[in-house]
């Protein structure tokens, strides 16, 4: 936290003008700001991320889910521009996501919506940094494919090992689908750099695994826009206040 506030407050000193702060943070990221667990960052507990940066940059701060903030800018100048029933799903190292349903990005009760990652798609499968196991991002992340390699002895990614993830990537999207009726999936994080690679097996997969698809509308699967970027484009479209339907800003001090 220390470091963030530096970068932050050295950021203020170095550019003029600036009205707000925008920051994305993966895991359970409630509506006042406090990062409450990331299975990826162990140790991180209950830490109020938003007061703190609010007294370093003097302006107002917005912090939200990571994968949220993808969405935002996707919705707003990419990928889920013109839908108004999306996922957005990011597959780096683990598996992150976000909502959109009737034309709203969807953040729960509590603010926790979106850990599509830790739906359980293996019973009592392979332990999961949330604590759980046979999470969906055992099977189907940037650390699922290295397992996969290390089973194949080490090779780098080939067709029949992208084949086996795609085959876990779609499993999820098809129980997304069946629960939440959208029109288009957004891929995101680091595994969408193999683009068309990784989706075509994975759109082909999607069919076998879709209930009824010869009697639904088509769901387009895409790749996020914005890249890796999305998050941060997203954090600073919040920040400033350009999407307004349920944007979290705290006011310096309060």
């Amino acid at each position: 936290m220390t470091d963030l506030v530096g970068v932050v407050a050295e950021l203020g000193r170095q550019v003029d003008g600036v009205v707000a702060v925008g920051v994305g943070l993966p895991g359970l990221v409630d509506r006042r700001g406090t990062l409450h667990m990331a299975p990826h960052l162990p140790g991180v507990v209950d830490l109020d991320v938003a007061t703190p940066l609010a007294a370093a940059a003097g302006v107002a701060v917005s912090v939200d889910n990571d994968a949220t903030c993808a969405l935002v800018a996707e919705h707003a100048l990419g990928a889920a521009r013109g839908v108004t029933d999306a996922v957005l799903v990011t597959l780096g190292t683990g598996i992150g996501g976000a909502l959109l349903l009737g034309g709203q990005v969807q953040r729960g009760t509590s603010g926790f919506a979106g850990e599509l990652g830790h739906m359980v798609v293996e019973p009592d499968g392979r332990a999961c940094p949330c604590g759980h196991r046979g999470c969906w991002e055992g099977y189907a992340s940037g650390l699922a494919l290295d397992r996969l390699a290390a089973e194949a002895g080490g090779d780098p990614p080939g067709d029949l090992l992208l084949g086996r993830l795609a085959g876990w990537v779609a499993l999820g999207l098809a129980n997304l689908v069946h629960v939440l009726d959208v029109e288009r999936v957004v891929v995101g994080g680091g595994l969408s750099a193999w683009g068309e690679h990784l989706l075509a097996p994975v759109r082909s997969a999607f069919l076998e695994r879709v209930m009824a698809p010869a009697h639904r509308p088509p769901v387009s699967i895409v790749v996020a826009e914005w890249g890796e970027r999305a998050g941060a484009v997203g954090a600073a479209l919040l920040a400033r206040g350009q999407i307004a339907s349920g944007r979290r800003v705290v006011a310096p001090g309060g």
